[in-house]
Protein backbone atom coordinates (compact mmCIF):
# COMPACT_ATOMS: atom_id res chain seq x y z
CA UNK A 1 0.00 0.00 0.00
CA UNK A 2 1.46 3.55 -1.11
CA UNK A 3 1.89 6.00 1.70
CA UNK A 4 -0.40 8.92 2.60
CA UNK A 5 1.77 11.91 1.65
CA UNK A 6 0.56 15.75 1.99
CA UNK A 7 1.83 18.73 -0.05
CA UNK A 8 1.45 22.38 1.81
CA UNK A 9 -0.34 24.53 0.42
CA UNK A 10 -2.90 27.34 1.64
CA UNK A 11 -6.93 27.76 2.47
CA UNK A 12 -8.65 25.02 1.04
CA UNK A 13 -7.88 21.45 1.82
CA UNK A 14 -8.49 19.27 -1.55
CA UNK A 15 -7.68 15.66 -0.90
CA UNK A 16 -6.89 13.46 -3.87
CA UNK A 17 -7.37 10.00 -3.83
CA UNK A 18 -5.87 7.52 -6.83
CA UNK A 19 -4.18 4.10 -6.76
CA UNK A 20 -1.89 5.11 -9.53
CA UNK A 21 1.47 6.79 -8.36
CA UNK A 22 1.49 8.83 -12.01
CA UNK A 23 -2.24 10.05 -11.84
CA UNK A 24 -1.50 10.61 -8.32
CA UNK A 25 1.78 13.03 -8.95
CA UNK A 26 0.15 14.60 -12.17
CA UNK A 27 -3.07 15.95 -10.01
CA UNK A 28 -0.97 17.09 -7.23
CA UNK A 29 1.24 19.29 -9.67
CA UNK A 30 -1.41 20.48 -11.79
CA UNK A 31 -3.03 21.48 -8.64
CA UNK A 32 0.16 22.70 -6.90
CA UNK A 33 0.54 26.27 -7.92
CA UNK A 34 -2.91 27.02 -6.26
CA UNK A 35 -3.58 27.66 -3.07
CA UNK A 36 -4.56 24.68 -1.43
CA UNK A 37 -3.51 21.93 0.65
CA UNK A 38 -3.10 18.95 -1.23
CA UNK A 39 -3.98 15.64 0.69
CA UNK A 40 -2.67 12.38 -1.18
CA UNK A 41 -3.98 9.13 -0.73
CA UNK A 42 -3.71 6.10 -2.59
CA UNK A 43 -7.44 4.08 -2.00
CA UNK A 44 -10.57 4.57 -1.07
CA UNK A 45 -10.00 3.37 2.74
CA UNK A 46 -7.09 5.96 3.00
CA UNK A 47 -9.24 8.66 1.35
CA UNK A 48 -12.14 7.75 4.03
CA UNK A 49 -9.74 7.83 6.92
CA UNK A 50 -8.65 11.56 5.63
CA UNK A 51 -12.29 12.48 5.50
CA UNK A 52 -13.25 11.43 8.87
CA UNK A 53 -9.94 12.61 10.97
CA UNK A 54 -9.77 16.38 9.43
CA UNK A 55 -12.00 18.99 7.36
CA UNK A 56 -12.06 18.34 3.59
CA UNK A 57 -13.38 20.68 0.99
CA UNK A 58 -13.25 18.94 -1.98
CA UNK A 59 -12.19 15.26 -3.04
CA UNK A 60 -11.00 14.06 -6.31
CA UNK A 61 -11.88 10.29 -6.45
CA UNK A 62 -10.63 7.91 -8.62
CA UNK A 63 -13.25 5.58 -9.97
CA UNK A 64 -11.19 2.37 -10.41
CA UNK A 65 -8.97 1.88 -6.44
CA UNK A 66 -8.46 -0.83 -4.50
CA UNK A 67 -10.19 -1.96 -1.05
CA UNK A 68 -13.42 0.59 -1.92
CA UNK A 69 -14.22 2.61 -5.58
CA UNK A 70 -14.30 5.76 -6.21
CA UNK A 71 -18.29 5.39 -6.56
CA UNK A 72 -18.32 3.86 -2.86
CA UNK A 73 -16.70 6.31 -1.12
CA UNK A 74 -18.61 9.36 -2.75
CA UNK A 75 -21.42 7.03 -1.47
CA UNK A 76 -20.21 7.04 2.04
CA UNK A 77 -19.43 10.41 1.72
CA UNK A 78 -22.63 11.84 0.37
CA UNK A 79 -24.77 9.63 3.39
CA UNK A 80 -23.27 11.55 6.45
CA UNK A 81 -24.48 14.25 7.11
CA UNK A 82 -21.09 15.50 8.40
CA UNK A 83 -19.78 15.30 5.05
CA UNK A 84 -22.56 15.42 2.65
CA UNK A 85 -21.64 18.52 1.92
CA UNK A 86 -18.06 17.95 0.29
CA UNK A 87 -18.24 18.86 -3.43
CA UNK A 88 -16.62 15.04 -4.54
CA UNK A 89 -14.96 15.35 -8.16
CA UNK A 90 -15.58 11.26 -10.19
CA UNK A 91 -11.87 11.06 -11.62
CA UNK A 92 -12.61 8.37 -14.86
CA UNK A 93 -11.36 6.74 -17.83
CA UNK A 94 -14.70 5.14 -17.88
CA UNK A 95 -16.86 7.23 -20.58
CA UNK A 96 -20.29 4.73 -20.95
CA UNK A 97 -23.41 6.21 -20.07
CA UNK A 98 -24.55 4.01 -17.05
CA UNK A 99 -20.99 4.31 -15.51
CA UNK A 100 -21.86 8.61 -15.46
CA UNK A 101 -25.19 7.32 -14.20
CA UNK A 102 -24.09 5.33 -11.65
CA UNK A 103 -21.93 8.23 -10.16
CA UNK A 104 -24.73 10.39 -10.54
CA UNK A 105 -26.83 8.03 -8.05
CA UNK A 106 -24.09 8.12 -5.62
CA UNK A 107 -23.94 11.78 -5.14
CA UNK A 108 -20.92 13.22 -7.33
CA UNK A 109 -21.11 17.08 -7.67
CA UNK A 110 -18.72 16.88 -11.06
CA UNK A 111 -16.54 14.40 -13.48
CA UNK A 112 -13.47 14.79 -15.11
CA UNK A 113 -12.14 12.33 -17.70
CA UNK A 114 -8.76 11.24 -18.27
CA UNK A 115 -6.94 12.45 -19.27
CA UNK A 116 -7.04 15.59 -16.85
CA UNK A 117 -6.95 18.91 -19.26
CA UNK A 118 -5.55 20.95 -16.40
CA UNK A 119 -7.68 24.20 -17.14
CA UNK A 120 -10.53 22.36 -16.82
CA UNK A 121 -9.18 20.72 -13.81
CA UNK A 122 -8.96 24.18 -12.18
CA UNK A 123 -11.67 25.85 -13.19
CA UNK A 124 -13.94 23.11 -11.92
CA UNK A 125 -12.27 22.77 -8.99
CA UNK A 126 -12.40 26.66 -8.43
CA UNK A 127 -16.07 26.31 -8.89
CA UNK A 128 -17.03 23.66 -6.35
CA UNK A 129 -15.01 25.08 -3.50
CA UNK A 130 -16.86 28.06 -4.03
CA UNK A 131 -19.63 26.59 -3.45
CA UNK A 132 -18.51 25.16 -0.68
CA UNK A 133 -17.81 27.97 0.51
CA UNK A 134 -21.25 29.52 0.35
CA UNK A 135 -22.72 26.00 1.97
CA UNK A 136 -20.17 26.59 5.02
CA UNK A 137 -21.16 30.29 5.39
CA UNK A 138 -25.30 28.89 5.17
CA UNK A 139 -24.06 26.27 7.70
CA UNK A 140 -22.57 28.98 10.35
CA UNK A 141 -25.64 31.50 9.78
CA UNK A 142 -27.54 28.48 10.62
CA UNK A 143 -25.12 27.44 13.62
CA UNK A 144 -25.25 31.20 14.74
CA UNK A 145 -29.30 31.43 14.92
CA UNK A 146 -29.55 28.47 16.69
CA UNK A 147 -27.07 29.47 19.36
CA UNK A 148 -29.07 32.75 19.67
CA UNK A 149 -32.34 30.75 19.93
CA UNK A 150 -31.04 28.77 22.86
CA UNK A 151 -29.42 31.91 24.42
CA UNK A 152 -33.29 33.49 24.65
CA UNK A 153 -34.44 29.42 26.02
CA UNK A 154 -31.36 29.64 28.38
CA UNK A 155 -32.39 33.44 30.35
CA UNK A 156 -35.46 31.04 31.40
CA UNK A 157 -34.81 28.28 33.79
CA UNK A 158 -38.65 27.03 33.29
CA UNK A 159 -37.87 26.43 29.50
CA UNK A 160 -34.76 24.55 30.06
CA UNK A 161 -34.38 21.93 27.05
CA UNK A 162 -37.76 23.05 25.56
CA UNK A 163 -36.60 23.82 21.85
CA UNK A 164 -34.86 20.27 21.32
CA UNK A 165 -38.04 18.81 22.72
CA UNK A 166 -40.34 20.30 20.28
CA UNK A 167 -37.85 19.38 17.74
CA UNK A 168 -37.42 15.84 18.35
CA UNK A 169 -41.50 15.92 19.24
CA UNK A 170 -42.49 17.44 15.74
CA UNK A 171 -40.31 15.71 13.89
CA UNK A 172 -41.85 12.43 15.57
CA UNK A 173 -45.33 13.77 14.68
CA UNK A 174 -44.63 14.58 11.02
CA UNK A 175 -42.72 11.12 10.32
CA UNK A 176 -46.23 9.30 11.69
CA UNK A 177 -48.14 11.60 9.13
CA UNK A 178 -45.88 10.78 6.77
CA UNK A 179 -44.36 13.79 5.77
CA UNK A 180 -41.78 14.14 3.20
CA UNK A 181 -37.59 14.65 4.33
CA UNK A 182 -37.79 18.25 3.45
CA UNK A 183 -40.70 19.37 5.35
CA UNK A 184 -38.98 16.87 8.68
CA UNK A 185 -35.85 19.10 8.42
CA UNK A 186 -37.98 22.21 8.36
CA UNK A 187 -39.76 21.27 11.55
CA UNK A 188 -36.03 20.31 13.33
CA UNK A 189 -34.99 23.69 12.31
CA UNK A 190 -38.02 25.50 13.46
CA UNK A 191 -38.53 23.45 16.89
CA UNK A 192 -34.96 25.46 17.43
CA UNK A 193 -35.74 28.67 16.46
CA UNK A 194 -39.18 29.58 16.52
CA UNK A 195 -39.46 31.77 19.36
CA UNK A 196 -36.26 33.58 17.91
CA UNK A 197 -38.04 37.18 17.89
CA UNK A 198 -38.42 37.11 21.42
CA UNK A 199 -34.84 38.95 21.18
CA UNK A 200 -37.38 41.63 21.00
CA UNK A 201 -39.00 41.33 23.67
CA UNK A 202 -38.22 42.95 26.60
CA UNK A 203 -37.04 40.75 29.44
CA UNK A 204 -38.94 42.50 31.69
CA UNK A 205 -41.92 41.04 29.85
CA UNK A 206 -40.35 37.95 28.82
CA UNK A 207 -39.75 36.73 32.36
CA UNK A 208 -42.69 38.27 34.21
CA UNK A 209 -44.17 35.63 36.49
CA UNK A 210 -47.75 36.99 36.33
CA UNK A 211 -50.61 38.01 33.97
CA UNK A 212 -49.24 40.60 31.19
CA UNK A 213 -50.92 43.74 30.46
CA UNK A 214 -52.42 44.89 27.20
CA UNK A 215 -49.80 47.15 25.94
CA UNK A 216 -47.13 43.93 26.92
CA UNK A 217 -49.33 41.22 25.36
CA UNK A 218 -49.44 43.46 22.42
CA UNK A 219 -45.05 44.02 22.46
CA UNK A 220 -45.52 39.67 23.00
CA UNK A 221 -47.15 39.27 20.11
CA UNK A 222 -44.96 40.52 18.05
CA UNK A 223 -42.25 37.88 18.63
CA UNK A 224 -43.48 35.48 15.52
CA UNK A 225 -43.09 38.59 12.80
CA UNK A 226 -39.59 39.37 14.27
CA UNK A 227 -37.87 35.78 14.17
CA UNK A 228 -39.54 35.38 10.38
CA UNK A 229 -37.71 39.34 9.72
CA UNK A 230 -34.33 37.58 11.35
CA UNK A 231 -34.47 33.89 9.36
CA UNK A 232 -35.83 35.72 6.26
CA UNK A 233 -32.26 35.94 4.70
CA UNK A 234 -31.73 32.39 4.92
CA UNK A 235 -33.01 31.21 1.66
CA UNK A 236 -32.21 27.10 3.08
CA UNK A 237 -35.15 28.39 5.83
CA UNK A 238 -37.78 28.80 3.53
CA UNK A 239 -40.32 26.32 4.31
CA UNK A 240 -39.21 27.08 8.12
CA UNK A 241 -40.36 30.77 7.69
CA UNK A 242 -44.19 30.11 7.39
CA UNK A 243 -43.91 27.76 10.78
CA UNK A 244 -42.44 30.67 13.02
CA UNK A 245 -44.85 33.48 11.97
CA UNK A 246 -47.58 30.99 12.27
CA UNK A 247 -47.69 28.62 15.39
CA UNK A 248 -49.18 30.90 17.30
CA UNK A 249 -52.31 30.99 15.20
CA UNK A 250 -55.33 29.60 16.47
CA UNK A 251 -57.73 27.09 14.92
CA UNK A 252 -60.84 29.22 15.13
CA UNK A 253 -58.98 32.44 14.08
CA UNK A 254 -58.44 33.89 16.83
CA UNK A 255 -54.75 33.45 16.99
CA UNK A 256 -52.05 35.87 15.89
CA UNK A 257 -50.13 37.48 13.83
CA UNK A 258 -52.31 37.14 11.29
CA UNK A 259 -55.54 35.66 12.65
CA UNK A 260 -55.50 32.85 10.16
CA UNK A 261 -58.31 30.01 10.41
CA UNK A 262 -58.44 26.14 9.78
CA UNK A 263 -56.29 25.19 6.58
CA UNK A 264 -54.66 28.65 5.69
CA UNK A 265 -52.44 27.98 8.98
CA UNK A 266 -49.49 25.75 7.04
CA UNK A 267 -49.90 22.20 8.31
CA UNK A 268 -46.49 22.15 9.79
CA UNK A 269 -47.18 25.73 11.83
CA UNK A 270 -50.23 23.15 13.30
CA UNK A 271 -47.50 20.42 14.41
CA UNK A 272 -45.42 22.39 16.06
CA UNK A 273 -48.20 24.40 17.83
CA UNK A 274 -49.49 20.66 18.88
CA UNK A 275 -46.18 19.71 20.42
CA UNK A 276 -45.54 23.22 21.54
CA UNK A 277 -49.27 23.46 23.63
CA UNK A 278 -48.19 19.56 24.84
CA UNK A 279 -44.64 20.28 26.42
CA UNK A 280 -46.20 23.93 27.72
CA UNK A 281 -48.52 21.90 29.86
CA UNK A 282 -46.10 18.96 30.93
CA UNK A 283 -43.55 21.58 32.06
CA UNK A 284 -42.77 23.32 35.14
CA UNK A 285 -44.01 26.90 34.88
CA UNK A 286 -44.01 29.72 37.34
CA UNK A 287 -47.63 29.62 37.59
CA UNK A 288 -48.10 26.14 37.90
CA UNK A 289 -46.63 22.94 38.47
CA UNK A 290 -46.14 20.81 35.14
CA UNK A 291 -49.15 18.05 34.46
CA UNK A 292 -49.64 14.57 34.03
CA UNK A 293 -49.68 13.97 30.23
CA UNK A 294 -53.19 12.21 30.82
CA UNK A 295 -54.03 15.96 32.42
CA UNK A 296 -52.15 17.69 29.55
CA UNK A 297 -54.59 15.46 26.82
CA UNK A 298 -57.57 16.23 28.46
CA UNK A 299 -57.14 19.97 28.37
CA UNK A 300 -55.80 19.75 24.77
CA UNK A 301 -58.95 17.84 24.01
CA UNK A 302 -61.26 20.58 25.92
CA UNK A 303 -59.22 23.33 23.76
CA UNK A 304 -59.83 21.49 20.83
CA UNK A 305 -63.79 22.06 21.40
CA UNK A 306 -63.15 25.38 21.57
CA UNK A 307 -62.17 25.59 18.10
CA UNK A 308 -58.15 26.32 18.81
CA UNK A 309 -56.33 23.31 17.73
CA UNK A 310 -56.50 21.13 14.83
CA UNK A 311 -58.68 17.96 15.95
CA UNK A 312 -57.27 15.50 13.79
CA UNK A 313 -53.61 16.61 14.75
CA UNK A 314 -54.06 16.45 18.47
CA UNK A 315 -55.56 12.94 18.39
CA UNK A 316 -52.85 11.72 15.96
CA UNK A 317 -50.29 13.11 18.60
CA UNK A 318 -52.21 11.58 21.26
CA UNK A 319 -52.26 8.36 19.81
CA UNK A 320 -48.35 8.72 19.01
CA UNK A 321 -47.59 9.21 22.61
CA UNK A 322 -50.04 6.99 24.52
CA UNK A 323 -49.29 4.13 22.17
CA UNK A 324 -45.61 3.83 22.98
CA UNK A 325 -42.80 5.52 24.55
CA UNK A 326 -40.97 8.60 22.94
CA UNK A 327 -37.43 9.93 23.66
CA UNK A 328 -37.88 13.03 25.91
CA UNK A 329 -35.33 15.14 27.94
CA UNK A 330 -31.74 14.26 28.45
CA UNK A 331 -32.78 11.18 26.16
CA UNK A 332 -34.64 9.19 29.09
CA UNK A 333 -36.99 6.99 27.28
CA UNK A 334 -40.71 6.70 29.61
CA UNK A 335 -43.80 5.45 29.17
CA UNK A 336 -46.24 8.03 29.01
CA UNK A 337 -49.82 7.16 29.22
Amino acid sequence: MKSMSKCTGGKSTVLIADDNAANLELLCDLLSEQDYELICTADGDQALQVIHNQSVDLALLDVMMPYKSGFSVCSLIKANPETRFIPVVLVTGLSSVSERIQGIECGADDFLSKPVNKQELLARVSSLLRLKESTDELENAETVLNSLALSIEAKDPYTRGHCDRLANLAVALAQHLGLPDEQLLALRRAGIVHDIGKIGVPEHILLKPGPLTDEEWRIMKEHPVIGERICAPMKSFRLVLPIIRHHHEKFDGSGYPDGLKGAQIPLTARILQVVDVFDALTTDRPYRKALSFEAAFALMRAEVERGWWDRRLVEDFESLICGSAVLLEESETVSVC
